[in-house]
Order: structure tokens, then sequence, then C-alpha cells
């Protein structure tokens, strides 16, 4: 990565990381375990299926490798905020190799938490998942960490993304929406997801204890 990312990405890396027992702590925004367990894969050695589901929201395009990259996340985590411009230049430098698949996982801390989840698969339902998905992170200071419900807020979001806010409105306060969310959690949960942002790179719990962690992990998944 070019000397100003690395710094960049170095500073989030302290602002967001520590080590802990077990593996990765995140130290803003988490205040529960990671996950645990010896890997995500079945029987016979294929990733879980409750890593990726057919209806699970890819970033951007699939790559033309087989390596993805899982990430269980909530919007009003701080340290999903940390990490997402991580993410975000890992997309950029593996773009056409890795695919990046994002799954809901609101804890029950965070006020919003679920109805950002759920404006966020409101917009996906109109093509718009990626730019709502952003919106939320860019924009977590406005809305997080407050006690009180921020509707309004997130439909400010969907108009000005231009979706149809009929819609938008009938999906956000819909059983499908908040059943769509909840079988993210569910998924999360069973494989034993306890805090955010939990990775899973090809089937397997992944705990970077710094930034290149990453890339150090997807090139030797890449083969290079």
């Amino acid at each position: 990565m070019p000397v100003t990312i690395q710094l960049k990405v170095a500073m989030l890396i302290a602002a967001a990381f520590v080590i802990g027992i077990g593996g990765l702590l995140f130290s803003t925004g988490r205040d529960d375990e990671p996950a645990t367990g010896d890997s995500s894969k079945t029987a016979n050695g294929a990733p879980d299926p409750r890593l990726v589901r057919p209806d699970s929201h890819v970033l951007g395009e699939r790559g033309t490798s087989d390596v993805v990259l899982v990430e269980f996340l909530d919007f009003e985590c701080e340290a999903c905020r940390a990490a997402y411009p991580i993410v975000e230049e890992l997309r950029e430098e593996y773009a056409g190799e890795v695919t990046f698949v994002t799954r809901y996982y609101p804890l029950p801390g965070h006020f919003n938490s679920t109805r950002a989840a759920r404006a966020v698969e409101s917009a996906a339902r109109q093509g718009k998942y990626e730019q709502m998905y952003q919106r939320m992170f860019e924009t977590q200071s406005a809305w997080g960490e407050q006690q009180k419900p921020m509707d309004a807020l997130f439909r400010k979001y969907a108009a000005e993304l231009g979706l149809d806010m009929k819609r938008f409105d009938a999906d956000y306060s819909s059983k499908d929406v908040a059943d769509r969310v909840q079988r993210d959690v569910d998924d999360g949960t069973e494989l034993g997801v306890q805090g955010t942002p939990t990775f899973y790179l090809d089937g397997e719990l992944f705990e970077p204890a710094a930034a290149e962690d990453f890339n150090t992990a997807l090139d030797a998944a890449l083969g290079k």
C-alpha cells in the first residue's frame, strides 16, 4: 500500500485494535468477546453455509478467485466504523480477486443499530445497498450512541440516495426486512459471533492484530 494509506491504516488500527486473550478484541465499541471455536467449516472441509447465504450482500463485484472475506458488522459499532476505511482500501487493492461479504449483526446494546440495518436492507431492495452501507458509517457520529429513534434521519438518507420513498417506508417497517436482518444475526450467533466486527476468511475465523495482517492473510489465500 502507498505510504499515506499505510499511515492512515496504522493510526486506525492503533485506535481500534488491542490484543486480548483468545485473539483480537476491538477497543472501541466492542464490549463482548470475539467469536470462539476451531473453524467454521463443515466435516468435509467446505465453508459453513451459514457464513455466506445466497442473499448475503457482496460489496462491489465478486472476485474471480475463491477467496472470500466475511464481516459480521454493526453500523453503530465504533470499531466497525474504524475498520470501515481499512476494508475499503482492501477492496481497492484486491478488486477483481477477493469477494467481500457483509452480514448484519446489530448488537442489543446499540439503540439504533437494528434500525440502521433495516434502513440499509431497505435500500438494498432498490439496488442501493453499498451506497447506504457507506452512508451509515460515514455519518455514524451524527446518529450513533443516540438514545432515541433516528428513523427520520435514516429516511432522509434514503431520500438523498434517490430511493422510491413509498417503497422504502414499506420495506423499512416490514416483517420481511426485519426477518432478513435477524437471519444474519441468527447465523452469526450459531457460528459463535459475540461482538463486532468479526471476520472470517475462507471459512476460518480471522483475528487480525494489525492492518498488515489483512494483506498477509489475503496474499497467502491468493497464493501470492
